[in-house]
């Protein structure tokens, strides 16, 4: 029996003009299927496609050619307006640099993607109180985001992609600005989620961060340069590892 892909991404091309109407290719022809729960991160140096690639995948950005499929049913051609009804319904975003709703309490911004998605008050509310408590911010459900610190607030961002419990999570260099401490508890959650079978792709230059997932695609230059599984095994002393196996 053949599993559908969570999503799936075909020669898909993204490129933008310079100011002096050159083409700049960020996106090239690159190929990627992610399946139900998996957890795939992206790495490769600054400039290599990877915030355009997650970008387009979540329908921020549009594909300049190429198709891209969410639950075998196919995306790309969804007008802005379908594009923002698939992500309420189905997508959580996590930025790294927040974009938190700062008129909004922290508990307002958990809360909204949930009872935007069609959950009842008390569902949402409920959903609000477990990711806050999970990520240690039961205490800041009144604050506003500019009383928060910089942790905090990615945090407050995770939350609130995993409010409306979406299909696929999107996350861009989610712990970038973040401290070790603050690191630590968003790979805690991540981690956590994802064992509870929730489909993550993750962009990061964090090798920590990288060590979490099942597989390991590396950009260079907007293409796919390998593509390997992570597979744990345990050392001479008994410890996990993690050895990642590439596609060649």
């Amino acid at each position: 029996m053949t599993t559908t892909p969570a999503i799936r991404a075909v020669n898909l091309v993204k490129i933008y003009q310079s100011g002096r109407g050159l083409p700049v290719p960020a996106v090239r022809g690159v190929d990627l299927t992610v399946d139900p729960g998996e957890f795939v991160a992206i790495m490769g140096p600054s400039g290599s496609g990877k915030s355009t690639l997650i970008h387009l995948l979540g329908g921020l950005d549009t594909r300049t050619s190429g198709e891209i499929w969410l639950d075998g049913k196919r995306a790309d051609t969804l007008s802005e307006s379908g594009w923002a009804v698939l992500r309420r319904e189905k997508i959580g975003f996590v930025f790294q640099f927040f974009n938190l709703v700062t008129n909004m309490t922290v508990a307002d911004n958990v809360e909204l993607p949930a009872l935007l998605g069609g959950a009842s008050p008390r569902h949402a509310r409920e959903r609000r109180e477990y990711l806050l408590g999970e990520l240690g911010l039961t205490d800041r459900a009144a604050a506003a985001p500019a009383q928060l610190s910089g942790g905090e607030q990615q945090r407050v961002a995770l939350a609130r992609a995993l409010a409306n419990q979406p299909r696929l999570l999107l996350a861009d260099e989610p712990t970038g600005n973040l401290d070790s401490r603050n690191t630590r508890d968003v790979l805690k959650l991540l981690s956590r989620v994802h064992r509870q079978g929730q489909t993550i792709v993750l962009v990061t230059h964090d090798a920590r961060v990288a060590g979490l997932a099942d597989r390991v695609v590396s950009l260079l230059d907007g293409e796919i340069v390998d593509d390997g599984a992570i597979v744990r095994r345990r050392g001479p002393g008994g410890t996990a590892g993690d050895v990642v196996e590439l596609r060649g």
